[in-house]
């Protein structure tokens, strides 16, 4: 069976709240982990949440993991809420979904990416 990657999204998402910019930002300001999995050119071009921590995509999942032998410090157990932004909300939807089969069940992400975040005003640095 062929799935579409619409459809591959859509699984992702199901059942998950994506918090939008202004309650992922009450979110982090309370303790939640800011990915951003943004290759650096799309960095450099859009600019940066100030505080997100920078998790390329292709090594999320092995920095990420509590159990996992690259894990980063921030990686402290599978209870700890991470909210994966990228440039308007489609990767990070995918990126999500792969934390939540590592066991971080509270894993999700920005509805509307960095664009949204941007848009609503919230605090961004140049690239």
């Amino acid at each position: 069976m062929v799935t579409t990657i619409e459809e591959l999204v859509e699984r992702a998402r199901a059942g998950v709240h994506r918090p939008g910019p202004q309650e992922a930002y009450r979110e982090a300001a309370a303790g939640a982990l800011l990915v951003d999995i943004r290759p650096v050119a799309q960095r450099a071009r859009e600019g940066a949440i100030p505080g997100a921590l920078v998790v390329e995509r292709n090594v999320l999942e092995w920095r990420l993991d509590p159990a996992g032998s690259h894990r980063i410090p921030e990686a402290t157990g599978h209870d700890l809420r991470v909210i994966v932004v990228c440039s308007e909300g489609y990767a990070s939807s995918l990126a999500a979904a792969s934390l939540r089969e590592l066991g971080l069940r509270l894993a999700t992400d920005l509805d509307g990416g960095f664009v949204a975040w941007a848009a609503a005003g919230l605090p961004t640095t140049a690239g």
